[in-house]
């Protein structure tokens, strides 16, 4: 679909309507409706198991839903592998393990998907790469290869990479939850810069501080179910599911 026949406003960037996913017997998301609107930045919370990184791997079809419709910035998700080949050209994904190429250096890491993909010029992709690595303060570390890197800076270097496809939707998988602490906040003040100048995000995080500052929803999911959803003050201080008072009662110290 052509930019032109968009309508920038009327449509959520993302609409998730009836969506249900087995693996197997076990039936992992359950009628699972959501909106996300531009801009938007929900944070998705829940216990293990819960159906949160499946629901939001599906919107970039690295899982595959049985049941509902999946429409990404008005491009409905089907078999059709355009179709699909179009939608993650919109959504760049961060991941709880890096999934950088070790053999390649930071700078082929982020230039790698804009040339093949977008067929971008070397000089071009790697112009856009290293401004994209100065955001996430990296910008010394382009020569080096992963390995050489710790482990905050090798999650800097996943959202830069991600960042150099020009995306519209960045959805992240808990993407703090294999750093060490000290690591953490560098990763998080990265996310929240990249909020600050409007990006649509969706993040499965146990990180509650940046719930709390950053999102304009939280959702908490259960057993493959959206329990409850709300501004996060609201969501926070009033939750009135007993699931989900069970579970801020043992995540919040």
């Amino acid at each position: 679909m052509s930019e032109a026949n968009k309508q920038p406003s009327a449509e959520p960037m993302i609409l998730l309507q009836g969506v249900n996913k087995w693996y197997g017997q076990f039936h992992v998301l359950k009628d699972i409706n959501l909106s996300v609107q531009p801009g938007e930045r929900i944070v998705l919370c829940g216990p293990s198991g819960s159906g949160k990184s499946t629901t939001i791997r599906c919107i970039n079809r690295l899982e595959e839903h049985q049941q509902g419709r999946i429409v990404v910035d008005g491009t409905e998700l089907t078999h059709d592998l355009k179709q699909i080949e179009a939608v993650r050209r919109e959504v760049g994904m961060v991941f709880q393990h890096f999934n950088l190429f070790p053999h390649l250096t930071v700078l082929q890491n982020c230039t790698l998907a804009p040339m093949w993909v977008r067929k971008m010029p070397k000089r071009q992709a790697e112009e856009i790469a290293m401004h994209f690595l100065e955001r996430v303060r990296i910008p010394e570390q382009a020569n080096k290869f992963p390995g050489q890197l710790s482990g905050g800076q090798q999650q800097r270097v996943a959202i830069a990479r991600a960042l150099c496809m020009k995306p519209k939707i960045m959805l992240f998988d808990e993407p703090t939850s294999a750093l060490d602490p000290e690591m953490v906040k560098e990763v998080l003040d990265t996310m929240v810069s990249l909020a600050e100048d409007g990006m649509t995000m969706l993040c499965v995080t146990h990180e509650m501080g940046f719930a709390r500052t950053v999102a304009n929803r939280v959702i908490f999911m259960d057993k493959g179910e959206i329990v409850e959803q709300g501004e996060p003050n609201s969501f926070f201080s009033n939750p009135q599911n007993e699931r989900t008072k069970l579970f801020l009662s043992q995540i919040l110290h």
